[in-house]
């Protein structure tokens, strides 16, 4: 069932997108040289009190954090433990919230420090081609769109590997909802991209081979070649107007602008 939103309900959305945009701003401050996967979850479980909000991981099939913290070659769903971050790490944040029964949720890839050229590009690719696929979310449009679009910047800048097993998802009164959004091109054309229609979509690509594996604990997902990955992700309404990037602070505004595509923030806010 695809759920379609009223403008109001839209505003709800907005609202738990901030709050997740919001906390990410102080998780992400918090990664240096000897901070813990640990130290973000317990800055994750204040941020979300302080704001009247809760967490939609924590619990999540059984999930025991309030974020996901991947390391290095961990792709998705790493189970903060108390592993100092060193200088040259990568560190993929997954976060969400719920806020009056709606849900947010997005993803970050970020450097501790200095790291070697070919790991900040690899960032800022991956990054590139979430916007890739958040521009491609203009009503009129399919779901596939969104994947060829990812795909397409990802060949551009390559080689990577595309994570296949993991993608993005419909979300507002749950976090996982219809339709499924691949990071890649499909022959299925999937839903059309509809006023109201709200989706998470989240590319992952590894500096070698797409293959991964999952380890004992049932959530870790790791490279089988050891390669490092990147995750991104925002949620994004479709609007008349254009893409409004719910987890954003700006609405997606400034970048894209960059991209020359109509936005809907200055519609929204």
């Amino acid at each position: 069932m695809v759920e379609i939103k009223s403008p109001e309900q839209l505003a709800g959305m907005r609202a738990a997108g901030l709050v997740v945009a919001e906390i990410h701003e102080v998780m992400r401050a918090a990664i240096v040289p000897g901070a813990t996967p640990l130290d973000l979850d317990a800055i994750a479980r204040r941020e979300l009190a302080a704001r009247g909000a809760t967490s939609n991981f924590l619990g999540y099939g059984g999930f025991p954090a309030t974020v996901c913290v991947s390391v290095n070659d961990v792709v998705v769903h790493g189970i903060p433990d108390s592993t100092p971050f060193a200088e040259g790490d990568i560190v993929s944040l997954d976060f969400g919230a719920v806020l009056h029964g709606w849900h947010g949720d997005a993803a970050v890839t970020v450097a501790v420090g200095s790291v070697p050229e070919a790991v900040a590009t690899l960032l800022v690719d991956c990054d590139d081609a979430l916007w890739s696929g958040i521009a491609a979310m203009r009503a009129g449009n399919r779901v596939r769109d969104i994947g060829t679009a990812i795909e397409k910047t990802i060949e551009a800048r390559g080689p990577y590997g595309i994570v296949e097993e993991y993608g993005g998802h419909g979300i507002g009164t749950a976090m996982h909802q219809d339709p499924h959004v691949m990071n890649y091109r499909t022959r299925q054309r999937g839903p059309k991209l509809v006023p109201g229609l709200c989706l998470a979509v989240e590319p992952m690509i590894t500096m070698g081979g797409p293959e991964t594996h999952v380890l004992d604990d049932e959530w870790t997902v790791k490279t089988d070649d050891g390669s490092w990955a990147a995750h991104f992700e925002h949620s994004i309404a479709v609007t008349p107007e254009g893409p409004w990037v719910l987890t954003a602070l700006d609405g997606g505004a400034a970048r894209l602008a960059e991209l020359g595509v109509p936005a809907a923030a200055a519609h929204h806010g």
